[in-house]
Protein backbone atom coordinates (compact mmCIF):
# COMPACT_ATOMS: atom_id res chain seq x y z
CA UNK A 1 0.00 0.00 0.00
CA UNK A 2 1.30 3.48 -0.79
CA UNK A 3 0.18 6.46 0.77
CA UNK A 4 0.91 10.06 -0.24
CA UNK A 5 1.89 12.95 2.27
CA UNK A 6 1.66 16.64 1.64
CA UNK A 7 5.03 16.95 3.49
CA UNK A 8 4.01 21.41 3.10
CA UNK A 9 0.90 21.84 4.18
CA UNK A 10 -0.14 22.57 7.90
CA UNK A 11 1.66 24.76 11.08
CA UNK A 12 4.79 22.77 11.36
CA UNK A 13 5.72 21.67 8.17
CA UNK A 14 7.36 20.21 6.76
CA UNK A 15 9.27 18.56 9.95
CA UNK A 16 6.72 17.56 11.82
CA UNK A 17 4.67 16.06 9.05
CA UNK A 18 8.31 14.01 7.77
CA UNK A 19 8.99 12.77 11.36
CA UNK A 20 5.02 11.38 11.33
CA UNK A 21 5.52 10.43 7.73
CA UNK A 22 8.12 8.09 8.64
CA UNK A 23 6.85 6.88 12.08
CA UNK A 24 3.65 5.87 10.27
CA UNK A 25 5.36 4.41 7.48
CA UNK A 26 6.93 1.95 9.82
CA UNK A 27 3.85 1.00 12.44
CA UNK A 28 1.45 1.02 9.67
CA UNK A 29 4.01 -1.24 7.85
CA UNK A 30 3.29 0.98 4.46
CA UNK A 31 5.31 3.12 1.82
CA UNK A 32 4.99 6.33 1.81
CA UNK A 33 5.78 9.44 -0.81
CA UNK A 34 5.94 12.81 0.24
CA UNK A 35 5.28 15.47 -1.67
CA UNK A 36 6.86 19.02 -1.46
CA UNK A 37 10.13 20.62 -1.82
CA UNK A 38 12.93 17.78 -2.15
CA UNK A 39 15.73 19.93 -0.17
CA UNK A 40 13.15 20.67 2.85
CA UNK A 41 12.07 17.20 2.76
CA UNK A 42 15.55 15.54 2.88
CA UNK A 43 16.91 17.53 5.80
CA UNK A 44 13.66 16.80 8.28
CA UNK A 45 14.29 12.68 7.64
CA UNK A 46 15.95 11.40 10.66
CA UNK A 47 19.53 10.67 9.19
CA UNK A 48 20.60 7.62 10.92
CA UNK A 49 17.27 5.49 9.43
CA UNK A 50 16.64 7.90 6.32
CA UNK A 51 18.11 4.75 4.03
CA UNK A 52 15.72 1.99 5.74
CA UNK A 53 12.65 3.75 5.72
CA UNK A 54 10.37 3.13 3.06
CA UNK A 55 9.89 6.92 1.92
CA UNK A 56 10.13 8.49 -1.42
CA UNK A 57 9.74 11.64 -2.15
CA UNK A 58 8.29 13.35 -5.17
CA UNK A 59 9.68 16.97 -5.68
CA UNK A 60 7.17 19.86 -6.27
CA UNK A 61 7.85 23.80 -6.80
CA UNK A 62 5.02 25.24 -5.26
CA UNK A 63 3.22 25.47 -1.45
CA UNK A 64 -0.28 26.18 -1.03
CA UNK A 65 -0.53 28.57 2.01
CA UNK A 66 -2.52 27.77 5.11
CA UNK A 67 -4.37 30.85 4.78
CA UNK A 68 -4.44 31.19 0.43
CA UNK A 69 -7.63 31.59 -0.99
CA UNK A 70 -9.18 28.07 -2.33
CA UNK A 71 -8.59 29.52 -5.79
CA UNK A 72 -4.85 28.51 -5.18
CA UNK A 73 -5.67 24.64 -6.48
CA UNK A 74 -6.45 25.98 -9.64
CA UNK A 75 -3.40 28.47 -10.02
CA UNK A 76 -0.73 26.27 -8.19
CA UNK A 77 -0.94 23.07 -10.27
CA UNK A 78 3.10 21.75 -9.04
CA UNK A 79 1.80 22.37 -5.32
CA UNK A 80 2.11 19.60 -2.89
CA UNK A 81 -1.24 19.66 -2.37
CA UNK A 82 -2.37 19.54 -5.92
CA UNK A 83 0.31 17.04 -7.41
CA UNK A 84 -0.58 14.62 -4.82
CA UNK A 85 -4.17 14.44 -4.89
CA UNK A 86 -2.95 13.63 -8.69
CA UNK A 87 -1.12 10.47 -7.46
CA UNK A 88 -4.09 8.96 -6.11
CA UNK A 89 -6.52 9.91 -9.57
CA UNK A 90 -4.40 8.35 -11.55
CA UNK A 91 -3.99 5.27 -9.38
CA UNK A 92 0.10 5.85 -8.29
CA UNK A 93 -1.40 6.03 -4.74
CA UNK A 94 -4.08 4.32 -2.41
CA UNK A 95 -4.52 7.80 -0.50
CA UNK A 96 -3.62 10.99 -0.35
CA UNK A 97 -3.15 12.93 3.79
CA UNK A 98 -2.72 16.42 4.06
CA UNK A 99 -2.80 18.83 7.29
CA UNK A 100 -2.73 21.91 6.05
CA UNK A 101 -5.41 24.34 4.27
CA UNK A 102 -8.67 22.79 4.99
CA UNK A 103 -10.33 24.33 2.08
CA UNK A 104 -8.31 23.91 -0.26
CA UNK A 105 -7.93 20.04 0.58
CA UNK A 106 -11.93 19.89 0.09
CA UNK A 107 -11.49 21.78 -3.52
CA UNK A 108 -8.52 20.01 -5.13
CA UNK A 109 -9.57 16.87 -3.88
CA UNK A 110 -13.25 17.26 -4.72
CA UNK A 111 -11.85 18.51 -8.82
CA UNK A 112 -9.14 15.74 -8.66
CA UNK A 113 -10.72 12.47 -7.85
CA UNK A 114 -14.65 13.73 -7.99
CA UNK A 115 -17.56 12.63 -6.50
CA UNK A 116 -19.22 9.16 -6.16
CA UNK A 117 -22.35 9.18 -8.08
CA UNK A 118 -25.57 9.50 -5.83
CA UNK A 119 -23.53 11.91 -3.73
CA UNK A 120 -23.81 15.67 -3.71
CA UNK A 121 -21.73 16.97 -1.79
CA UNK A 122 -18.71 15.10 0.51
CA UNK A 123 -18.49 15.05 4.11
CA UNK A 124 -16.06 15.05 6.75
CA UNK A 125 -16.13 12.22 9.54
CA UNK A 126 -14.29 12.99 12.79
CA UNK A 127 -14.29 10.18 15.15
CA UNK A 128 -15.06 11.43 18.38
CA UNK A 129 -14.51 9.55 22.05
CA UNK A 130 -17.71 7.93 23.77
CA UNK A 131 -18.49 5.71 26.45
CA UNK A 132 -19.02 3.03 24.08
CA UNK A 133 -15.88 3.54 22.05
CA UNK A 134 -16.55 5.47 18.90
CA UNK A 135 -19.04 7.50 17.63
CA UNK A 136 -18.67 9.30 14.02
CA UNK A 137 -19.78 12.64 13.59
CA UNK A 138 -20.64 13.92 10.24
CA UNK A 139 -20.47 17.16 8.74
CA UNK A 140 -17.67 18.33 10.87
CA UNK A 141 -16.88 21.34 8.33
CA UNK A 142 -16.98 20.42 4.67
CA UNK A 143 -20.16 21.56 4.11
CA UNK A 144 -22.16 24.31 6.12
CA UNK A 145 -25.37 24.73 4.24
CA UNK A 146 -27.21 21.66 3.53
CA UNK A 147 -29.92 20.20 2.44
CA UNK A 148 -32.12 17.53 4.22
CA UNK A 149 -30.99 15.00 1.18
CA UNK A 150 -27.62 16.10 1.90
CA UNK A 151 -27.70 14.77 5.68
CA UNK A 152 -29.20 11.62 4.58
CA UNK A 153 -26.41 10.95 2.49
CA UNK A 154 -24.07 11.65 4.95
CA UNK A 155 -26.00 9.15 7.16
CA UNK A 156 -25.47 6.38 4.66
CA UNK A 157 -21.79 7.04 4.68
CA UNK A 158 -21.06 7.49 8.25
CA UNK A 159 -23.04 4.19 8.36
CA UNK A 160 -20.53 2.41 6.18
CA UNK A 161 -17.16 4.02 7.33
CA UNK A 162 -18.39 3.15 11.04
CA UNK A 163 -19.25 -0.37 9.89
CA UNK A 164 -16.27 -0.89 7.19
CA UNK A 165 -13.53 1.19 9.18
CA UNK A 166 -14.26 1.01 12.68
CA UNK A 167 -15.81 -2.61 12.85
CA UNK A 168 -19.21 -1.58 14.39
CA UNK A 169 -22.09 -3.96 13.15
CA UNK A 170 -25.50 -2.32 12.24
CA UNK A 171 -23.92 1.23 13.67
CA UNK A 172 -27.13 3.57 15.67
CA UNK A 173 -27.69 6.94 13.19
CA UNK A 174 -28.52 10.21 15.25
CA UNK A 175 -29.54 13.29 14.05
CA UNK A 176 -28.08 15.91 15.82
CA UNK A 177 -30.84 18.52 16.75
CA UNK A 178 -32.20 20.78 19.78
CA UNK A 179 -34.34 17.84 21.52
CA UNK A 180 -35.07 14.20 21.19
CA UNK A 181 -38.43 14.40 20.77
CA UNK A 182 -38.94 14.21 16.45
CA UNK A 183 -40.35 17.71 15.97
CA UNK A 184 -37.57 19.48 17.23
CA UNK A 185 -35.15 21.39 15.27
CA UNK A 186 -35.25 23.75 12.69
CA UNK A 187 -36.68 23.21 9.33
CA UNK A 188 -34.05 21.00 7.63
CA UNK A 189 -33.46 19.14 10.59
CA UNK A 190 -37.08 18.05 10.86
CA UNK A 191 -37.66 17.16 7.28
CA UNK A 192 -33.87 14.97 7.23
CA UNK A 193 -35.77 13.06 10.34
CA UNK A 194 -38.37 12.18 7.96
CA UNK A 195 -35.88 11.13 5.54
CA UNK A 196 -33.98 8.88 7.88
CA UNK A 197 -37.00 7.44 9.70
CA UNK A 198 -38.22 6.06 6.80
CA UNK A 199 -34.61 5.08 5.45
CA UNK A 200 -33.89 1.17 6.13
CA UNK A 201 -31.19 2.48 8.35
CA UNK A 202 -31.06 1.86 12.36
CA UNK A 203 -31.86 5.25 12.74
CA UNK A 204 -32.64 5.94 16.51
CA UNK A 205 -33.77 9.40 16.13
CA UNK A 206 -32.77 12.92 17.18
CA UNK A 207 -29.86 13.14 19.73
CA UNK A 208 -28.34 16.64 21.49
CA UNK A 209 -25.13 17.56 22.16
CA UNK A 210 -24.87 15.65 25.16
CA UNK A 211 -25.17 12.62 23.03
CA UNK A 212 -21.82 13.04 21.18
CA UNK A 213 -19.58 11.60 24.29
CA UNK A 214 -22.25 9.29 25.89
CA UNK A 215 -22.52 6.10 23.55
CA UNK A 216 -26.00 7.20 22.57
CA UNK A 217 -25.55 6.58 18.62
CA UNK A 218 -22.24 5.29 16.99
CA UNK A 219 -23.24 8.03 14.19
CA UNK A 220 -24.38 11.48 14.41
CA UNK A 221 -25.07 12.99 11.63
CA UNK A 222 -25.33 16.87 11.31
CA UNK A 223 -24.91 20.21 8.65
CA UNK A 224 -20.94 21.45 8.59
CA UNK A 225 -22.33 24.47 10.24
CA UNK A 226 -23.22 22.82 13.80
CA UNK A 227 -20.77 19.81 13.13
CA UNK A 228 -17.72 21.80 13.39
CA UNK A 229 -18.85 24.04 16.66
CA UNK A 230 -19.78 21.01 18.11
CA UNK A 231 -16.04 19.62 17.40
CA UNK A 232 -14.41 23.14 18.01
CA UNK A 233 -16.45 22.92 21.04
CA UNK A 234 -15.60 19.94 21.76
CA UNK A 235 -11.67 20.40 21.15
CA UNK A 236 -11.27 23.85 23.54
CA UNK A 237 -13.24 21.93 26.64
CA UNK A 238 -10.41 19.10 26.14
CA UNK A 239 -8.20 21.96 25.98
CA UNK A 240 -9.29 23.71 29.20
CA UNK A 241 -9.77 20.84 31.05
CA UNK A 242 -5.88 20.05 30.73
CA UNK A 243 -5.01 23.73 31.64
CA UNK A 244 -7.08 23.57 34.45
CA UNK A 245 -5.10 20.15 35.59
CA UNK A 246 -1.73 21.83 35.06
CA UNK A 247 -2.11 25.03 36.75
CA UNK A 248 -3.90 23.59 40.15
CA UNK A 249 -0.18 21.04 40.11
CA UNK A 250 1.76 24.82 39.63
CA UNK A 251 -0.09 26.47 42.68
CA UNK A 252 -0.48 23.40 44.80
CA UNK A 253 2.80 21.23 44.49
CA UNK A 254 1.74 19.06 46.76
CA UNK A 255 -1.05 17.61 44.08
CA UNK A 256 1.49 15.52 42.74
CA UNK A 257 0.91 12.63 44.87
CA UNK A 258 -2.19 12.00 44.48
CA UNK A 259 -2.21 12.45 40.89
CA UNK A 260 0.73 10.36 40.72
CA UNK A 261 -1.80 7.55 41.72
CA UNK A 262 -3.83 8.31 39.28
CA UNK A 263 -1.33 9.00 36.34
CA UNK A 264 -2.94 5.85 34.77
CA UNK A 265 -5.75 6.74 34.43
CA UNK A 266 -5.31 10.36 33.83
CA UNK A 267 -3.28 9.09 30.71
CA UNK A 268 -6.63 7.10 29.25
CA UNK A 269 -8.42 9.81 29.71
CA UNK A 270 -6.10 12.16 27.62
CA UNK A 271 -5.55 10.04 24.86
CA UNK A 272 -9.09 9.38 24.60
CA UNK A 273 -9.57 13.61 24.03
CA UNK A 274 -6.50 13.87 22.25
CA UNK A 275 -7.38 14.88 18.46
CA UNK A 276 -3.78 13.27 17.42
CA UNK A 277 -4.82 9.82 18.57
CA UNK A 278 -6.85 9.50 15.76
CA UNK A 279 -4.88 12.01 13.49
CA UNK A 280 -7.22 12.94 10.80
CA UNK A 281 -10.63 12.36 9.34
CA UNK A 282 -12.01 11.11 5.75
CA UNK A 283 -13.67 12.99 3.30
CA UNK A 284 -16.84 10.54 2.26
CA UNK A 285 -18.36 10.45 -0.67
CA UNK A 286 -15.03 11.04 -3.01
CA UNK A 287 -13.41 8.70 -5.56
CA UNK A 288 -10.63 8.07 -3.48
CA UNK A 289 -9.45 7.77 -0.16
CA UNK A 290 -8.28 11.80 1.61
CA UNK A 291 -7.66 12.30 5.00
CA UNK A 292 -7.77 16.33 6.45
CA UNK A 293 -5.97 16.51 9.41
CA UNK A 294 -5.73 19.78 12.27
CA UNK A 295 -3.64 22.16 10.64
CA UNK A 296 -1.45 22.68 14.17
CA UNK A 297 -0.82 18.50 13.81
CA UNK A 298 2.69 17.12 14.83
CA UNK A 299 4.33 14.08 14.32
CA UNK A 300 2.05 11.68 16.64
CA UNK A 301 -1.25 13.08 14.36
CA UNK A 302 0.17 12.36 10.88
CA UNK A 303 1.57 8.77 11.71
CA UNK A 304 -2.16 8.50 12.98
CA UNK A 305 -3.44 10.04 9.95
CA UNK A 306 -1.07 7.29 7.57
CA UNK A 307 -2.93 4.42 10.13
CA UNK A 308 -6.41 6.03 9.32
CA UNK A 309 -5.94 6.17 5.79
CA UNK A 310 -4.37 2.43 5.53
CA UNK A 311 -7.73 1.36 7.42
CA UNK A 312 -9.95 3.04 5.24
CA UNK A 313 -8.48 1.79 1.87
CA UNK A 314 -7.68 -1.54 3.55
CA UNK A 315 -11.84 -1.83 4.31
CA UNK A 316 -12.70 -0.83 1.41
CA UNK A 317 -14.51 2.38 2.36
CA UNK A 318 -14.87 3.85 -1.27
CA UNK A 319 -15.90 0.61 -2.67
CA UNK A 320 -18.26 0.12 0.08
CA UNK A 321 -20.05 3.75 -0.27
CA UNK A 322 -20.03 3.51 -4.34
CA UNK A 323 -21.82 0.03 -3.54
CA UNK A 324 -24.06 1.73 -1.24
CA UNK A 325 -25.67 4.10 -3.74
CA UNK A 326 -25.98 1.87 -6.05
CA UNK A 327 -28.04 -0.94 -4.37
CA UNK A 328 -31.95 -1.08 -4.61
CA UNK A 329 -32.83 0.19 -1.05
CA UNK A 330 -30.25 2.79 -0.50
CA UNK A 331 -30.66 3.92 -3.96
CA UNK A 332 -34.72 4.18 -4.07
CA UNK A 333 -34.53 5.96 -0.55
CA UNK A 334 -32.16 8.82 -2.15
CA UNK A 335 -34.00 8.94 -5.77
CA UNK A 336 -37.03 9.41 -3.85
CA UNK A 337 -35.83 11.89 -1.31
CA UNK A 338 -34.38 14.36 -4.12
Amino acid sequence: MRIAVDAMGGDYAPLEIVKGAAEGSETSDVDVVLVGDECAIKRCLPPKRASSLRISILHTTETIGMDEHVDAVRTKKDSSLVVGTNLVKNGEADAMISVGNTAAAMAVATLRLGRIPGIERPAIATVMPSRSGSTVLLDAGAVADCTPENLLQFAVMGGIYAEKVLGIDNPRVGLLSIGEERGKGNEMVRAAHELLASSAMNFIGNVEGRDLFAGTADVIVADGFTGNVALKAAEGLAEYVLKLAKEDIRAHPLMWIPLAMLAPAFKRLMKKIDYSEHGGAPLLGLNGVFIVGHGRSKARAVANAVRAAKEAVAGGMVEAIRGAMTSTSVGQTITAAS
